[in-house]
């Protein structure tokens, strides 16, 4: 991508308050505060809401009646054509969420209005025509005596296509969640959550959700009918709802969260006995397990996607998700998995042709980037311009034009960034198009290749009317601020609590300041039969000063030379993929994906905002005495869970945390063990007790290390009991020649107390800055 200097921002966010941390803690296993914070942050303050959110079974979904006598009107419709046994087609769309509930709406209603002869789908070619109805297709509709038309996803705005249809005797449901028309359709009904109003629940629903909600009427209003039960088709509704651009929440989240629960349960049965061989095999490929949300957004929903972007016709994927033959879905599966291979090589290409352009552009006077080529594959440009639109801060549109000349258009995909909508911008364009449809976020749009120049400066010269002349910057925003130390399970499974994430609900963003990196190395990436991609990834270990040990990290579709030398701020998300394969030496792992890193020398000076407790540094003095509306660390911590469990009591106690150690007294860890053994020696002959606290203190040392050195003492023969609160030592006989486990013991025993010393000589020289930022998890706005 073109180079952009990134706005960097962390969210400020308001503490959440001790009944709500311990209200989290009880769906995880640590101590809650990270997932507290973000859900606090994300509108969920209340123990119901919570539970709701967090537990699928406790929330209570819409009926699907709330659309009234639309959906009235969908369900009789659809009763008469099973009366009459009329020929119904379902109208679906390329995308993946369009094709999947085509296919749950046509295996639903097969099995409601019983006219398995009678039902049929149609699904769009994605370079040929377009999102939507089109004449074309209703003509072939009209041959084959189709009675009824279903949309799913699509049709809101079809109002010159609906018509057509009617002058044909075909009548239209629409069940859609884009953007609606001036005026209602002359349809049978037409049911889109956009009617309702904003601050209704279902207001945000998707696509899919909403002909899964046509579904749910039926199953409901012909309750003896059905022969399938209606959750057999949630995990393709998890697929769809995962896939698209949506808010998950409330009824989607809900549906997501029940359909990933039967994609569970499907990965952890025999590949023979799967009930979707096909989703099966796919998610082998892309080595994933079929467990996570992100096993579709990163897996499935792409491959599925590639289909239509490169050969345009996708209605082999209803045979791939639907079929039962594990021999044809594994031929289907692999044909995805190649499209996939190729979509990513032309996406590459296009990307740097668009970079080559953007260099050649003044962005400075530019508010919509539009630009256009004849050799640029129609299928990638939807990417291609998110990919854009995020690097440059700029709504963007690129085109492809008609090198034939059939049609005298130009076709392409625009998306959104910053809030800008996307939608009204292009509406407001409309005489110069041929036709366009979609939402603030994304649209897909065709013109005449002579209006390009009109249009381009048009939508630029509106969007500067609507913004003044600021242009919005690239920002990367970041959630909360994390070191390499916290990365790995405890901290995955405390994010996962708020999974499923999608828009309103984003994946959380970590900040990592002050790391470098390690074992850097870029590759193409090689599709199933080894042959290589034109695709790059760059993968590295992550390190910082809060641990010895190396994190693992790709970045997607970048080179390792992008990675700054030296020291460096980065924002990553956390992942960890269960995929096994021991043939192929395939283990489950956890890892980060890199969204963004620039040079520590790029950052502005942080200035430690006013915390909600002040954190005090009195660690030249060391411990003084003080009121008792301070709270004391006497004791240098020698990791940040202790200094977080201090800061975190100081929040409950509503008082200042005053750091004042000092570095304890420096004796070679070979001498502190010398000094364990000669107090042992001294506790067995005098038959004297010696508490925890004055063993610590004596040897400064922590309690986990005072243990591993009970370990290593009996090895020399010494017996270690606790009695009424203190420790008693005896011994047999001390063994003349160590035996060498004895020997390995008091050596880890020996190194454990060097890494101990080493940690404690850190917290005693790290700066208050770092300290407050790390506890607290909360940084100025502006980074």
């Amino acid at each position: 991508m073109i180079e952009q200097i990134q706005n960097w921002t962390v969210i400020s966010v308001e503490l959440p308050p001790e009944w709500f941390i311990q209200a989290v803690k009880d769906y995880v296993t640590s101590s809650g505060y990270y997932a507290a914070q973000l859900l606090w942050q994300r509108g969920i303050r209340d123990k119901q809401q919570l539970a709701e959110f967090v537990k699928p079974q406790l929330y209570q979904a819409a009926s699907p009646f709330v659309f009234g006598q639309e959906m009235q009107q969908a369900v009789a419709r659809l009763q008469g054509a099973r009366d009459r046994m009329e020929r119904v087609t379902i109208w679906g769309d390329f995308d993946a969420d369009g094709m999947i509930i085509t296919i749950a709406a046509e295996a639903a209603m097969t099995t409601t209005i019983a006219i398995y002869h009678k039902l049929n789908y149609y699904i769009p070619n994605r370079l040929t025509q377009s999102h939507g109805l089109n004449c074309q297709g209703i003509d072939e509709l009209a041959q084959n005596n189709t009675a009824l038309i279903v949309t799913c996803d699509t049709g809101s705005t079809n109002i010159d296509e609906i018509n057509y249809a009617n002058s044909l005797g075909i009548d239209v449901i629409v069940t859609d969640h884009h953007t609606l028309p001036t005026s209602r359709p002359s349809v049978t009904a037409i049911i889109n959550p956009r009617y309702l109003p904003n601050e209704h629940p279902l207001f945000h629903l998707s696509g899919v959700a909403v002909a899964y909600k046509l579904v749910e009427a039926l199953y409901q209003t012909l309750p003896d009918v059905p022969t399938q039960p209606l959750d057999e088709l949630l995990d393709l509704v998890a697929i769809g709802l995962i896939a698209d651009l949506v808010q998950l929440s409330g009824d989607c989240r809900y549906l997501a969260q029940k359909g990933i629960e039967k994609m569970q349960i499907n990965s952890r049965t025999p590949e023979a006995e799967r009930r979707r061989p096909g989703v099966g095999r796919l998610l082998d490929l892309c080595r994933r397990s079929g467990d996570r949300p992100t096993d579709i957004s990163f897996g499935l929903g792409p491959r599925i996607n590639a289909v239509s972007r490169i050969q345009g016709d996708a209605s082999f994927c209803v045979e791939l998700l639907t079929s039962k033959d594990v021999e044809r879905c594994n031929q289907l599966a692999e044909e995805t998995e190649l499209a996939n291979a190729r979509r990513k090589s032309l996406q590459k290409d296009v990307q740097q042709q668009v970079n080559d352009l953007l260099e050649r552009m003044d962005l400075s006077t530019t508010s919509v980037i539009v630009l256009e080529d004849p050799q640029w594959a129609v299928g990638v440009l939807g990417l291609v311009a998110g990919q854009v639109a995020q690097a440059t801060g700029r709504p963007t549109i690129l085109l492809s034009r008609d090198t034939e000349g059939k049609t005298g258009l130009a076709r392409g995909s625009a998306r959104s960034v910053n809030q800008v909508d996307l939608y009204q911008l292009v509406k407001d364009q409309a005489h110069l198009l041929h036709r366009f449809g979609g939402h603030p976020f994304a649209a897909g749009l065709s013109l005449p290749i002579e209006n390009i120049p009109l249009f381009t400066d048009a939508i630029n010269q509106r969007l500067r009317q609507i913004l003044g002349n600021a242009t919005s910057p690239p920002t990367m925003q970041a959630d909360l601020v994390v070191t390499v130390a916290d990365l790995g399970e405890k901290l995955f499974r405390e994010l996962k609590l708020l999974e499923p994430c999608g828009m309103g609900n984003p994946v959380p963003k970590l900040l990592i300041q002050n790391c470098w990196f390690e074992r850097v190395k870029n590759q193409n990436i090689c599709d199933f039969k080894g042959k290589k991609v034109k695709y790059i990834k760059t993968a590295f270990q992550l390190r910082d000063d809060s641990t010895n040990v190396r994190f693992p990290g790709v970045w997607w579709g970048h080179y390792s030379e992008e990675i700054p030398q030296g020291r460096c701020d980065a924002i990553v998300e956390l992942d960890h993929n269960s995929y096994e394969n021991p043939a192929k030496d395939i283990k489950p792992h956890y890892e980060v994906r890199l969204l963004a890193v620039r040079s520590s020398t790029e950052t502005k000076e942080l200035t430690c905002p006013t915390l909600p407790n002040k954190i005090l540094d009195w660690r030249p003095e060391g411990a003084v005495q003080v009121a008792k509306s301070v709270l004391l660390v006497k004791n240098c911590p020698s990791n940040w869970d202790d200094l977080r469990a201090w800061y975190e009591r100081s929040l409950y106690e509503n008082k200042p945390m005053a750091i004042a150690y000092k570095l304890p007294n420096s004796v070679s860890p070979p001498q502190v063990w010398l000094n364990l053994v000669g107090i042992a020696k001294y506790l067995s002959r005098t038959g004297q007790c010696v508490t925890r606290i004055q063993l610590m203190e004596k040897l400064g040392i922590s309690d986990l290390l005072l243990r591993l050195g009970f370990e290593a003492l009996k090895g020399l023969g010494f017996k270690v009991s606790f009695q009424q609160g203190a420790f008693k030592m005896s011994n047999f006989e001390i063994e003349s020649v160590i035996a060498n486990k004895d020997l390995q013991t008091i050596e880890q025993f020996i190194a454990a107390v060097r890494e101990e010393q080493f940690q404690r000589q850190y917290f005693c020289t790290v700066p208050l800055s770092t300290i407050s930022a790390i506890v607290s998890q909360e940084l100025p706005v502006e980074v």
